[in-house]
């Protein structure tokens, strides 16, 4: 099993014609990803790398059955196309875009709270890498071929950082069940936690890898749940223990404002859930493979 996407999950591309959507659309389905159309309105009805143009959302899943949508749409239109993708019925939307507007953000997730928990779309990023079930499927920018199946989830905020524990963990023969990439804004989709629920109930996953950093409240949530309800073992890195308070490093969401969102501080918060936290960026593949014993 994994989380979010596997070989079957059908996948529409919202910005498809573009150059970018084009280009990682291609890096998808030579991958083995299973991406039945996309979205460019106004170029309805036409064809594009083999498959068919919609010019709307909801006309795409209503002809293709569509589960997963992946955004390479540009931060200006990009709180539009969310929108439409929670009302088409899509079930998991990534957010490529980088430089979307907070108060964008909060009327997307305003809209999302809309629909019953059951039927309300999961939002992956904004400002991301995507989602990819290794050996299977991604939706995203991703380089799959650093990725080894196996049994380790990991979740990022970081896209790089996520990038460099996979290809350190593959050094080691250390494979991953699924990786999602959360994003690095300070309003995003999906937090940390929600994803660590999904690793937990998910019986393919036998460890998760946390990569966090400074700024915000959600590894201390993260750091909550793991100790109150996680049954299997977690490893986390925090980066930024060198950053300056008060300046934004990086990520919009990077920047510290309160107790608790210091690089330092939720390394101390993470140890006490029972986290081990890799020490160094050049440490992930170590500290998981003790981790695994």
């Amino acid at each position: 099993m994994s989380i979010l996407i596997n070989k079957d999950t059908p996948v529409l591309i919202l910005g498809f014609t573009g150059r970018i959507g084009s280009f990682h659309a291609q890096e998808m389905m030579e991958y083995g990803t299973n991406v039945v159309g996309g979205v460019t309105p106004g170029k309805g009805g036409t064809t594009h790398l083999g498959l068919p143009v919609f010019n709307t959302i909801k006309g795409a899943v209503a002809e293709t059955g569509a589960e997963v949508a992946i955004a390479f749409v540009p931060p200006p239109f990009a709180a539009d196309a969310l929108m439409e993708a929670a009302d088409a019925g899509i079930k998991t939307t990534v957010c490529i875009a980088d430089g979307i507007p907070a108060q964008d953000m909060i009327r997307v997730k305003r809209f999302m709270r809309r629909y019953k928990a059951e039927k309300r779309m999961r939002l992956i990023g904004p400002n991301c890498a995507g989602i990819i079930t290794p050996g299977e499927a991604f939706a995203g920018l991703m380089p799959p071929h650093i990725y080894l199946p196996g049994r380790v989830g990991i979740i990022g905020r970081s896209g790089t950082l996520g990038y460099e524990a996979a290809s350190q963990m593959k050094e080691f023969g250390i494979g991953v069940s699924s990786s999602i990439g959360i994003g690095g804004d300070p309003i995003n989709g999906s937090s940390f936690r929600d994803i660590l629920e999904l690793f937990e109930n998910d019986p393919d996953t036998d460890a998760v890898v946390l990569v966090g950093e400074i700024g915000g409240p959600q590894e201390a949530e993260a750091a909550e749940y793991i100790r109150d309800h996680m049954t299997k073992p977690v490893a986390a890195y925090i980066a930024g223990l060198s950053a300056p308070k008060g300046r934004t490093m990086g990520h919009a969401g990077a920047i510290v404002q309160a107790f608790g969102e210091s690089a330092q501080e939720k390394v101390v918060i993470l140890k006490d859930a029972g986290v081990t936290i890799v020490p160094t960026p050049s440490a992930f593949g170590e500290t998981v493979k003790e981790m695994l014993g």
